[in-house]
């Protein structure tokens, strides 16, 4: 190994997930604190783009280390049908559900000022800053109307992403697939957005519920119908995620050219080693043992 590399370890990976996915939350609850306790400065396009942009920022975070996850539904799904590590899948969860924690209590503590001021009473006029709610706590939309949207919502989200980091495919070079993945993100929230809030994420749901419980918003596990609802967006986005990379694999992959040499599991093209290296072997059609070995040693 190049004396220069250094071996990717477990906890350097749950700490890339922690910090990228505190970087998604970080925009993604911004912006929908800044459009909804703020009147004037934004609207739904504004939050859709801020999600997107934080996903894409997030990716580009933790992709070399981790293969930038990001949501349990992702960790997953990639466990189910990509060869991951069914024992870092739980402890991959953890990291991101923390790093959205502690993005949502940097958010909670900046907008202090503000959220006192639009909702002095912690009530859930402001809570859907931080969590999801059926019909954004507005429309008529009750469990299951959401329960069903997530699970739609986070299957194109997973089928996509797929698609986007499968090597054998069409693949983004390494430098654009993170914001790629920030597009389909924006798209899911224009087109899919009312019916839940596209959490599509366990992660960047339950993480923020569970600090704005711990400042103040008592009433945050349940919905404006009173019911509770804090496990819709994390069981939902589950089923969805597996739904959408198994169809990926009935519809799409299993009609590709088969690769000599897979990428590594729960791995994208947004780790520059794996995208340079293997277009560098479609360029001179090197498929020496040699050039497998060194492609894969820097991320042993």
């Amino acid at each position: 190994m190049d004396e220069r590399m250094k071996p990717r370890t477990l906890v350097a990976e749950l700490a890339a997930e922690f910090a990228g996915t505190l970087i998604l939350i970080l925009f993604g609850l911004g912006v929908v604190a800044q459009v909804v306790a703020a009147t004037g400065l934004g609207d739904h396009d504004s939050i859709a783009w801020g999600w997107g942009f934080g996903v894409t920022f997030g990716v580009y975070v933790a992709a070399r280390i981790s293969g930038a996850h990001l949501n349990p539904a992702v960790t997953v799904a990639l466990a189910v049908f990509r060869g991951f590590s069914w024992s870092k899948v739980l402890p991959y969860s953890i990291a991101q559900t923390l790093g959205a924690f502690v993005a949502a209590l940097i958010v909670r503590w900046n907008y202090t000022e503000v959220l006192a001021a639009f909702d002095p009473g912690h009530t859930i006029k402001s809570q859907f800053i931080f969590s999801t709610l059926p019909g954004n706590g507005a429309l008529p939309v009750g469990t299951w109307g959401a329960f069903r949207d997530q699970i739609i919502g986070t299957a194109i989200l997973m089928f996509l992403i797929v698609a986007v980091t499968d090597l054998r495919s069409s693949a983004p070079a390494a430098n654009l697939a993170p914001l790629i993945i920030g597009f389909i993100v924006v798209a899911i929230g224009m087109a899919f957005g009312t019916d839940a809030g596209y959490a599509i994420n366990p992660a960047r749901d339950f993480g923020p519920r569970l600090a704005s419980f711990f400042t103040g918003y008592g009433g945050a596990w349940r919905d404006q119908y009173g019911n509770f609802y804090f496990w819709v967006p994390i069981i939902a986005p589950l089923i969805g995620g597996v739904l959408g990379a198994g169809l990926y694999d009935v519809l799409v992959g299993r009609f590709l050219p088969i690769e000599e040499d897979e990428q590594d599991a729960g791995r994208t093209p947004t780790d520059p080693d794996v995208d340079r290296a293997v277009g560098h072997d479609r360029a001179h059609g090197d498929r020496t043992e040699g050039a497998h070995e060194a492609r894969r040693e820097p991320r042993s």
